[in-house]
C-alpha cells in the first residue's frame, strides 16, 4: 500500500516538474533581454553538475552524513566496479544524442508538430519494455496506448490559422530533417529509458549512486557537445552568457527532473511515466490559456483531453490486477 502511494506520488511530482519546466523554459527562450541568450548546451551541462551534487548529498544523508562512509561507497560502487559503471555510458550517451536531436527537431518543425510526433516515444517505450524486460501488456493496456496517442494528437492538433503560415515557412527538406530527428529521438528515448529501468531493477545499488554514474557520463558527453556545437561562443562570451534567475530555474528543474524520473522508474515503469508526461502537456496547455493567454482551445483539445484521461484510467485498471492477481 505504501509502495503504491509512493508510486503515484512520484508520478504526481513528475507532472508538476514537467509542467513547470515546460512553462519556464518557454518563457526563458522567448524572453526579450539585453545581451546574448543563454546556451542550451551549457544549461544541460550545468544541470548534470547540479544533479551529481544533489545525488552526492542524498548518498551522504543515507549514510548519516559520514564523509568516510560516502567516500567508501563511491570507491566501492564506482571505482571498484568499472564494468557496472561503464554500463551506464550507454543510456547516458543515448540521452545526450536524444537532447541534440530534439534541438535539431525544434529548429526544423513547429512546436505543435514536434509535440505530437514526440509522443511516439510512449509506444517505443512499450515495445522495448515487452522485448527487453519481458513485460506482458493486456489488451486494454495496448488499447490505452492507442487511445493515449490519439488523445495527445488531438490536443496538440494545430488550428488552420496557426498552421498555414508556419507550414509555408518550412521547406520540405527541413520538415523531413525535423520529423526524422524526432523519430530517432523517440526510439532512443524508449531504449535508453527501458535500459536504465532494467539496470535499476536488477541491482541492489542505491538509485542515487546510479544517478551519479549516469551524471558523470552525461557531464562528459554534455561538455563534448557544448564544445563541439557552441565552442566558439563559449570562448567569446563564456559558458554562463545570458544566465539570469529564469535560466537558473530552468536548470534546477532539469536537474530535479532527472532525479524524479529515476524515482518513477524505480517505483513504477516507463510507460506510466509517459502517461504522466502526456498529462503535463495538457496541464501546460491549460495554464498557457488561463495565465499566459497565448492559446485558443478548440473542440479537438477537449476531445483529446477526454481521450487521455480515459486512457490513463484504462492503463491503471489493467496494471493493478497484474501485480495483485489474488485480488482479481
Amino acid at each position: 500500500m505504501a509502495s503504491s502511494r509512493l508510486k503515484y506520488l512520484s508520478l504526481g511530482v513528475l507532472v508538476f516538474q514537467t509542467t513547470s519546466l515546460v512553462l519556464t523554459m518557454r518563457y526563458s527562450r522567448t524572453l526579450q533581454a539585453e545581451g546574448p541568450r543563454y546556451l542550451a548546451s551549457s544549461a544541460v551541462v550545468v544541470a548534470e553538475v547540479m544533479k551529481i551534487f544533489t545525488c552526492v548529498l542524498l548518498v551522504l544523508k543515507e549514510h548519516k552524513y559520514s564523509v568516510r562512509a560516502l567516500n567508501s561507497v563511491l570507491r566501492q560502487e564506482i571505482a571498484h566496479k568499472p564494468i557496472d559503471t561503464l554500463k551506464l555510458a550507454i543510456p547516458s550517451g543515448i540521452y545526450t544524442l536524444q537532447n541534440n536531436l530534439l534541438y535539431v527537431a525544434l529548429s526544423n518543425l513547429d512546436a505543435a508538430t514536434y509535440q505530437v510526433t514526440y509522443q511516439l516515444k510512449i509506444l517505443t517505450t512499450a515495445l522495448f519494455s515487452v522485448s527487453m524486460l519481458g513485460r506482458r501488456l493486456g489488451i486494454y493496456q495496448w488499447l490505452s496506448l492507442v487511445i493515449l496517442m490519439a488523445g495527445v494528437a488531438l490536443v496538440q492538433w494545430p488550428s488552420e490559422s496557426e498552421k498555414a503560415p508556419e507550414k509555408e515557412a518550412l521547406s520540405a527538406g527541413s520538415q523531413f530533417v525535423g520529423v526524422g530527428a524526432v523519430l530517432v529521438a523517440c526510439c532512443s528515448s524508449g531504449f535508453a529509458g527501458v535500459y536504465f529501468e532494467k539496470i535499476l531493477k536488477e541491482s541492489k545499488q542505491s538509485v542515487w549512486v546510479r544517478n551519479i554514474q549516469l551524471g558523470m557520463f552525461g557531464l562528459v558527453f554534455g561538455l563534448f557537445g557544448m564544445l563541439a556545437y557552441d565552442g566558439e561562443r563559449v570562448r567569446e562570451s563564456g559558458m554562463f552568457q545570458g544566465y539570469n534567475a529564469i535560466t537558473w530555474t530552468v536548470v534546477a528543474l532539469q536537474a530535479l527532473g532527472g532525479l524524479v524520473i529515476a524515482a518513477v522508474i524505480k517505483y513504477a515503469d516507463n510507460i506510466l511515466k509517459g502517461f504522466a508526461t502526456s498529462l503535463s502537456i495538457i496541464l501546460s496547455t491549460l495554464i498557457s490559456y488561463f495565465l499566459l493567454q497565448d492559446f485558443d482551445p478548440t473542440g479537438m483539445f477537449f476531445l483529446g483531453a477526454i481521450f487521455v484521461i480515459m486512457a490513463t484510467f484504462m492503463y491503471g485498471y489493467e496494471f493493478k490486477p497484474s501485480s495483485n492477481p489474488s485480488r482479481a
